[in-house]
């Protein structure tokens, strides 16, 4: 069931009036939602209603087991059996054909004769989102950051809240869960901003993301058959499909949320603005990189043993924060890639050496400039999924050609515009609600531009998020 789909509309207007419906009692309210949740998670294949409900009563146990336990000893046997069951599931599905595969073709490489086994599983829509958010739950009581949840009911719409369910963001027990267990409130502005960021997640979806995928999949799909300023417009465009595809998919998250009178984390903050590695995480998929921050590379030692210890923490962060993306290499080598970038940028600066100054809005721009280049590249690792292709668009990519990309550019530029128009609005506002400062009328006329550029520019296509299959 896609959030940019008829049925969805129709699934979550039946669900909104019965939870309006129940308003007055808050355990019926959240038995709805819980009921919801599963009804859309089933709908992909109810078969894995039942992993998502182990995940559940495994944290829910551990949990409190972890809070009333009477010795550090048994907190630690809890929260392993968390994190153990949790990556355990999470391994099995997603990994276990990935890793034993590639260790049959390295022994083949080596001359051995390797029949490796194969689950063949399907893998579940948004395991990697939950199983996330329910160990951090896990881990928050063990460290003391938040108490046990004593409702499963409440537990389990934490773990299942549909609107952020399949591609996150991946909240937090410390501030999802007192949400779930106090009333909400439905009121006009959380109805209008959450409309505003729902058209504004479909538009960047609808038209931005889902027409830059058409140039992308042409450019990248055989880098082989491009050159040039080819192979680079196919790379731009992919910059722009993920950006409109994940954070439009965000938007339409916290939209429903805050139409049901709940608040879900920022999940991306103006990313193609960042004047850094370590900036740029920051600002995209916030839920992620400030997860991978509090539970693996603080874990790991942070920045807490001096230089060579932080360098080798962020690239382990970074290599299995690529990997949580996929079982593929081309995750792994995007993840080094990051992982290299953040290393890079504070070696250089212990460098010697002049050094642009703070503060000053010409030196961000020159930092915004270099980084983004770097940031298109990385995107060339995510996207092309083979070694031949990415040495295709490596050899190919610095070659001259004469083919006229024109008009492609003037596409590209078109449905960009918008969405850049609307960044340097929220940027210079330091708002990214800044549509809802516009007066009625013209908030109005906004909603309408919204609808109709979604209808006028859709590509035909209900075509799934991209991060759907994480």
């Amino acid at each position: 069931m896609l959030f940019n789909s008829w049925l969805f509309l129709l699934f979550f207007a039946l669900s909104f009036f019965a939870y309006v419906a129940t308003s007055r009692k808050l355990v019926v309210q959240n038995l709805v939602l819980l009921v919801a949740s599963y009804v859309f998670y089933g709908w992909w294949n109810w078969k894995f209603l039942g992993l998502i409900a182990l995940s559940t009563l495994i944290d829910y146990v551990a949990g409190l087991r972890i809070e009333d336990a009477k010795d550090a000893k048994n907190k630690r046997r809890w929260v392993m059996v968390s994190c153990v069951s949790n990556l355990g599931i999470l391994g099995m599905f997603k990994y276990f054909d990935f890793f034993l595969g590639s260790l049959g073709q390295l022994l083949t490489t080596m001359g051995l004769e390797a029949a490796m086994p194969s689950l063949s599983w399907v893998l579940p829509v948004g395991i990697s989102f939950y199983t996330f958010q329910s160990m951090s739950y896990s881990i928050d009581v063990y460290r003391g950051h938040t108490p046990a949840c004593r409702s499963p009911l409440e537990f389990a719409v934490y773990v299942s809240f549909f609107p952020q369910l399949v591609a996150g963001p991946i909240e937090r027990s410390k501030r999802f869960l007192p949400q779930v267990a106090s009333p909400r409130q439905i009121t006009a502005a959380g109805l209008e901003s959450g409309l505003m960021l729902v058209l504004w997640g479909l538009f960047k979806k609808v038209v931005v993301a889902d027409n830059a995928a058409l140039i992308a999949d042409a450019m990248l799909g055989s880098p082989g058959e491009h050159m040039g300023a080819e192979l680079w417009l196919g790379a731009l465009a992919f910059t722009i499909q993920i950006y409109g595809d994940f954070s439009g998919y965000s938007d339409i998250a916290r939209g429903l949320a805050k139409a049901m009178g709940f608040e879900l984390m920022v999940n991306f903050k103006l990313p193609y603005f960042a004047t850094s590695p370590s900036d740029f995480w920051r600002r995209w998929h916030v839920s992620l990189s400030s997860w991978l921050r509090d539970y693996l590379y603080i874990s790991l030692g942070g920045n807490r043993s001096g230089r060579l210890a932080t360098y080798r923490n962020l690239m382990l962060t970074m290599v299995l924060g690529g990997l949580w993306h996929g079982a593929a290499w081309n995750f792994v080598l995007w993840g080094t890639y990051h992982g290299a970038l953040l290393v890079g940028w504070r070696v250089a600066r212990h460098l010697p050496g002049p050094r642009l100054p703070q503060g000053k809005a010409w030196a961000d721009l020159l930092r915004m400039t270099i980084m983004f280049p770097l940031t298109v590249f990385g995107w060339v690792l995510f996207r092309i999924r083979s070694v031949d292709d990415l040495s295709a668009f490596i050899d190919g990519a610095f070659t001259s050609t004469e083919v006229d990309v024109s008009m492609t550019m003037a596409v590209l530029g078109f449905i960009w515009l918008p969405v850049l128009l609307m960044q340097l609005a929220q940027l210079l506002w330091d708002d990214l609600l800044v549509a809802m400062r516009l007066p009625l009328l013209l908030r109005g006329a906004l909603y309408g531009l919204l609808i109709a550029g979604c209808v006028a520019f859709a590509t035909g296509e209900t075509i799934e998020f991209i991060y759907y299959q994480f």
